[in-house]
């Protein structure tokens, strides 16, 4: 798995396929193996770099404090570093800030934005945002990782057809140190881009489950506000990459070569009998995976 050394620290990525860049960015508690069920179909059109972000997976914590801003820093530097002057960006939750962030820094570098299960602020604005951010510290601290990684795991994906999901969450996220985990959460919590988006030049898609985590109103005012597209998925928790994989590939597919989203009467989650072995052995490099926020 390739390194890039962001001044001492070591950020690990992968890069697969060729074509128009593509920066794939996940979730918060995970690493760069959210995308596995993506990265099979994205990189036969695409060259793909999916990145593991600081204190996630293999790379290393930032020297200072966990933010979005700086984030999305490291994550351009690692972009001039491959001489990838524009590429296109889609982000997972935590991943979707950084997106968005990233294009804000750099509009003219975006040409296109895809935001799956995401906001333009994280600050404490609504009681479901307060309970959102308050509840998950409270669990980790009071319970440990391991159990607030079942309690995570059965909320996200409590179909019995998605227990190998479940599974998976509660290997990965279990594993996450305590501290990089609210540290990012707080990160995350203190970052708001609302008062910028009209700096936005990119052509943006919204994916939001109908179940997720945050008020899918919020979603459709951001989509309003900045003119994107917005693809909603009937039955989906926050999991939409995990528990609707064909939907998410043929969006992204859609999104990204900026043809027609697939008719609204197939926006709905997978309905089958068990998940999907994971594709790939363990995670997309040596491996760690996680299906979570």
């Amino acid at each position: 798995m390739p390194v890039f050394r962001n001044g001492g620290d070591a950020l690990h990525y992968l890069v697969r396929g060729a074509g128009e860049p593509l920066l794939l960015i996940h979730g918060l508690g995970s690493s760069g193996a959210d995308w596995a069920f993506q990265l099979p179909v994205l990189e036969h059109g695409f060259h793909v770099i999916v990145p593991d972000l600081p204190g996630s997976g293999h790379s290393d914590p930032p020297t200072g404090r966990y933010t979005v801003a700086g984030f999305a820093e490291t994550l351009w530097a690692l972009l001039d570093e491959l001489g990838l002057a524009h590429a296109n960006i889609v982000g997972f939750s935590l991943g979707g800030a950084v997106a968005l962030e990233m294009a804000l820094q750099r509009p003219v570098c975006v040409p296109r934005l895809v935001l799956i299960n995401s906001l333009a602020t994280y600050r404490v604005d609504d009681w479901r945002k307060w309970l959102e951010a308050r509840i998950p510290v409270a669990l980790v601290r009071l319970l440990g990782m391991k159990r607030t990684a079942r309690l995570t795991a059965a909320r996200v994906f409590p179909e019995p057809w998605q227990q190998r999901l479940r599974d998976r969450t509660i290997s990965v996220l279990g594993s996450v140190p305590p501290d990089a985990y609210l540290g990012m959460g707080r990160g995350l919590q203190h970052w708001s881009a609302t008062e910028r988006l009209d700096l936005l030049q990119c052509r943006t898609l919204i994916i939001a489950a109908e179940h997720d985590y945050t008020p899918l109103a919020e979603k459709q005012a951001l989509a309003l506000r900045i003119g994107a597209r917005l693809l909603v998925v009937r039955g989906s928790r926050h999991g939409t990459p995990f528990d609707s994989i064909a939907l998410t590939n043929a969006a992204l597919a859609a999104a990204l070569t900026d043809q027609p989203l697939p008719l609204p009467t197939s926006w709905t989650r997978d309905e089958i009998d068990e998940a999907p072995e994971w594709p790939f052995a363990g995670n997309l490099a040596d491996e760690h995976a996680a299906v979570t926020m």
